[in-house]
């Protein structure tokens, strides 16, 4: 049977879109970062400042409110500060909640039925959160990030970073579902923790017996899912070995590769292990949802192992960290597996060079400011004045907080990472993939997809993993290099394997893993979003 080269067809995987969503996307994304948008909010109090601190301080509830969104008017929108360090009484710079559907539970703005307003604290580029959603969502399911000016009762209340909740139309989009467990790192601890309790480990994911342990480090925002939580730190720290049945590891690694990389210190990967959400799907497997990213690229410093980095330290530090540290489970047991560490450390390859070896961070970053920099100037309450602005990106601003400006960080930081010597030595690669398909004239039917991969870099094992439509989780298969599989002869680097069809399915998604003693690395490179596909009917043409 004659073999030909398949090319793998890459398209962007879109389900779960809400019909919303998808009839929304003729007008422009509310998120969308090309221009800045508009919020218009109106109170009928006039003390409408003194209620909302009221809130903030002593309940949960929200404050009426008209908003328009880009021109478009919703009514009796419920508004409150968020609960963010940075509240002060009185402050015109409050982070807000904007909650849509507050009266009228329908009522949403292109599928959206929230928003979060961020006052962009210690980030004087104003970057940082909007760089660093973009830059993660290459790699998981994350929320977006845009710009838009505020106004209150008229009066211009300056730019903020509008983000996209982590709520039910956000797990629908990127889940399908949004019935299962989701939680939240707690961003502040509880003045009192049970005497059983360990302290100060925050949301560490570090196993207790005392379910009052968890509830003071997590903020649950489902219904239910304590137990499930408790299972979860149960086999991270006492049966890694079954950790995949609790975890997405490869969506756990891409987060934790992501802190390390550009310096996200406000998350697990700091001192207070912050700033993320866990979702349990459909399949039982919690999924890493990064949040709060406007301490990122270094201006949040402390690891939790001694004192404040400073900047040759950040641009330096060590891909490894927490590696040995049983405090950071989600680090230390994940990378005792050689095979979850060679994953982990070729997610940082992959973040590095996607971005910053090449410099396109940093013209992002320029694009950016361009863009805002008339609506900065014009911001009556911003923190940092437009001399700090324009310096952000090559100098470190302040003198106690001392903020590296982000080229200043990462233009070293990415030539470290380059040259390290757990990221230099490059994966094996897939030279090519093959999949048999029907002779010419032959009436002989292609029945399951048969593999043929051709591997460099000196390639000890390959790995399929495969679906038969995006609803499903994946499988995975090693392929053999025993001339028994369709992969020519033993030990030559040509590996095989055959995939039957279960279920009356006729298409197939897949991706490849490539692995060695040294490194691994995956095929097609954008494989969470832009896997190959093919179909028996594609083979049989």
């Amino acid at each position: 049977m004659k073999k030909i080269l398949l090319p793998a067809l890459m398209v962007f995987l879109l389900s779960g879109l809400s019909f919303a969503q998808q009839t929304a996307s003729a007008e422009k994304d509310f998120f969308s970062t090309d221009q800045v948008h508009a919020l218009k909010l109106t109170f009928n109090q006039q003390d409408w400042p003194y209620l909302l601190d009221s809130l903030r301080i002593q309940g949960d509830g929200y404050l009426l409110a008209n908003i328009e969104i880009d021109g478009q008017l919703y009514e009796n929108v419920g508004i409150r500060y968020r609960g963010s360090k940075s509240f002060r009484t009185g402050s015109k710079r409050n982070a807000f909640n904007i909650k849509l559907n507050y009266i009228n539970k329908n009522q949403n703005h292109q599928g959206y039925k929230k928003i979060k307003l961020s006052n962009a604290l210690r980030d004087p580029s104003l970057l940082r959160e909007v760089m660093g959603y973009e830059v993660v969502g290459n790699y998981l399911p994350t929320p977006k990030a845009g710009y838009t000016n505020l106004s209150i009762n008229n009066d211009n209340y300056g730019l903020f970073i509008a983000i996209e909740p982590v709520d039910k139309v956000f797990l629908k989009k990127h889940y399908g579902e949004a019935k299962g467990t989701l939680i939240k790192a707690a961003s502040t601890l509880p003045d009192k923790m049970s005497k059983n309790c360990k302290n100060k480990i925050y949301a560490a994911l570090e196993y207790e017996k005392d379910i009052t342990c968890y509830m003071g480090n997590f903020e649950m925002n489902s219904e239910a899912g304590w137990d499930d939580l408790i299972e979860l730190t149960d086999v991270l720290n006492n049966r890694p070995a079954d950790i995949e049945k609790v975890l997405n590891v490869d969506r756990t690694l891409w987060m934790l590769a992501f802190n390390n990389a550009i310096a996200n210190l406000s998350s697990y990967t700091g001192q207070n292990s912050q700033n993320f959400y866990l979702y349990k799907d459909q399949y039982g497997q919690f999924n890493p949802i990064v949040w709060d990213l406007n301490l990122a690229f270094g201006s949040f410093k402390n690891t939790g192992i001694g004192s404040d980095l400073d900047l040759k330290k950040l641009q330096t530090m060590d891909p490894l960290l927490h590696m040995d540290n049983p405090t950071k489970p989600l680090i230390s047991q994940l990378l005792k597996k050689a095979e979850y560490k060679k994953i982990y450390l070729d997610h940082i390859r992959t973040i590095i060079y996607d971005h910053f070896v090449n410099g396109e961070y940093e013209a992002r970053a320029q694009e950016l400011q361009t863009m805002i920099r008339n609506s900065f100037i014009n911001d009556p309450n911003k923190f940092y004045t437009t001399a700090e602005f324009d310096g952000s990106l090559s100098q470190t601003t302040g003198k106690r907080s001392k903020i590296p400006g982000i080229v200043e960080l990462m233009s070293k930081r990415a030539r470290f990472l380059k040259k390290h010597a757990e990221l230099a030595i490059f994966p094996p690669e897939v030279d090519e993939v093959r999949l048999t398909q029907r002779e010419k004239f032959s009436t002989k039917e292609i029945k399951d997809f048969q593999f043929v991969v051709t591997v460099k870099n000196r390639a000890n094992r390959v790995k399929l993993f495969y679906r038969h439509n995006s609803a499903l989780p994946y499988q995975s298969v090693y392929l053999a290099d025993d001339g028994k599989h369709n992969d020519q002869a033993a030990g030559d680097k040509v590996f095989g394997i055959t995939v039957k069809p279960t279920d009356g399915h006729d298409t197939l998604e897949y991706y490849f893993q490539t692995e060695n003693a040294k490194a691994s690395g995956f095929y097609p490179r954008n494989y969470m979003y832009e896997p190959g596909m093919t179909s028996l009917k594609e083979l049989n043409k």
